[in-house]
């Protein structure tokens, strides 16, 4: 994906939260807010289950995915009469870039009836999954982030692919300069990091600090992609925001990925202003989700200049 193919406006009805709902203006980097269960995290859910779904089991995965995203403890039930994760799937529409995307997927007559042969594989994996006997189901997801997504074996995996893109110096210098630390690595099948002359276990470190590199992952190993960083200041300390955005704005430009982000801090979205404005990027819309009048979901959308006019005259921009 490069600039020409970055999502700019999407489309929904009935999918979740949203009745019908449109939003046009999305840029490079997009930070969403808004009160609780207003749709933040399920307009990035749109945008994600249209771009990695390309058939039935495709689709599958991509609920399992962002299911896990939420809670990687969560149990359902799958049964024929009933919406699995508390999708909507009846008469679905997403459009994104005014392209209809998989509209037959989200059907339910498709998805129920037809006996596809993807359908049914996705099924099983998934069932399997639940059951704990498909424990080594191949979820190797680097798009959609979250604090629930940390885990080890795979972040092994990312480490290993950014060696092989020859990116290992970029990302220990990130490191040092945010933590101290020399050199991050996997050794004997551990991911461990570098601080003084020892190596140590990086599961020794907070949750803030694994979340943060997951997020430099993605941003390395996503090239001309799409990234989504659900509540990106999830235990990141408030003192580390204006190096995150850096990080952000610099490497989604210098590899082409665009970017959506959540958050109801209001240092977050303070920072994500300061930063744009010192880094001269334009390329950046704020997102705020509210309800109108009538209870429909509706998308307020600020430039960066907007944005600062709002946070200098103290509007609340959380909903």
């Amino acid at each position: 994906m490069d600039k020409a193919n970055f999502i700019k406006s999407v489309t929904v009805e009935r999918f979740k939260c949203f009745d019908s709902f449109a939003i046009d203006g999305l840029k490079r980097v997009n930070l969403i807010s808004g009160k609780n269960n207003i749709g933040k995290t399920a307009l990035m859910e749109v945008c994600y289950l249209a771009q990695s779904t390309q058939n039935s089991r495709d689709f599958f995965h991509s609920l399992l995915v962002l299911e896990l995203s939420r809670n990687p403890l969560v149990e359902f039930e799958i049964v024929e009469d009933s919406n699995s994760f508390d999708f909507k799937f009846e008469d679905t529409k997403i459009v994104i870039n005014k392209i209809p995307k998989y509209i037959d997927i989200f059907s339910k007559d498709n998805l129920y009836t037809k006996p596809e042969k993807d359908y049914n594989r996705g099924i099983k994996e998934i069932t399997q999954f639940y059951n704990g006997k498909n424990r080594a189901l191949n979820l190797k997801n680097k798009q959609f982030i979250s604090m629930n997504t940390i885990r080890a074996k795979f972040m092994a995996e990312c480490i290993d692919e950014i060696k092989l893109q020859d990116n290992e110096d970029a990302l220990n210098a990130i490191l040092k300069e945010l933590f101290n630390i020399k050199k991050i690595d996997v050794i004997k099948n551990q991911v461990m990091v570098k601080k003084e002359k020892d190596f140590i276990l990086l599961n020794e470190f907070g949750d803030g600090i694994k979340h943060l590199l997951n997020i430099v992952l993605a941003l390395y190993l996503n090239h001309k992609n799409t990234i989504y960083l659900d509540e990106i200041d999830n235990g990141i300390h408030y003192s580390l925001f204006d190096s995150l955005w850096e990080i952000i704005f610099k490497l989604s430009k210098e590899n082409s990925v665009q970017v959506f982000a959540t958050t109801h801090s209001k240092e977050c979205i303070e920072s994500y202003n300061r930063v744009s404005t010192k880094v001269k990027d334009d390329d950046i819309t704020y997102i705020k989700m509210t309800k109108d009048k009538n209870g429909m979901i509706k998308a307020v959308l600020r430039d960066n200049k907007l944005l600062k006019n709002s946070l200098e005259q103290h509007r609340e921009l959380r909903g």
